[in-house]
């Protein structure tokens, strides 16, 4: 039985998007002391889950420079329509608790990775 718990009930790994909720939004992202990243997504958005992949891919990388979230809008609407997100996928960058950039639609590896590079490097 030890092992179906190992396979399903395991910590996420160090860098893998973590869910973020309109209750914990302020807390997780608004107040963090390092940059953050949020993944507005939907279940029913195809494109949503190919960001989410490429989130997953790269975000081990950042461990320690930059937090990452997901928050579904669908389960959160309060939060997205906070900031206008009309449509998913839809990527925000958030520096000192402020929205610094914002990726609507889907965008390859390679630029997203340099969004979230400038986004660690900056400082205020």
């Amino acid at each position: 039985m030890g092992f179906l718990k190992d396979l399903f009930f395991k910590p996420p790994k160090p860098g893998k998007p973590l869910p973020v909720t309109d209750g914990s939004f302020v807390e997780d992202v608004l107040k963090s002391e390092i940059p953050v990243v949020v993944d507005f997504w939907s279940a029913r958005c195809s494109p949503c889950q190919v960001m989410g992949g490429l989130l997953d891919e790269i975000g081990p990388d950042y461990v320690g420079r930059v937090r990452i979230f997901k928050l579904n809008v669908d389960q959160n609407p309060e939060t997205a329509m906070q900031y206008q997100i009309r449509s998913i996928p839809t990527v925000m960058l958030f520096r000192n608790g402020e929205p610094v950039d914002r990726i609507v639609g889907l965008l390859p590896l390679n630029p997203l990775r340099a969004k979230l590079d400038s986004l660690a490097q900056a400082k205020e």
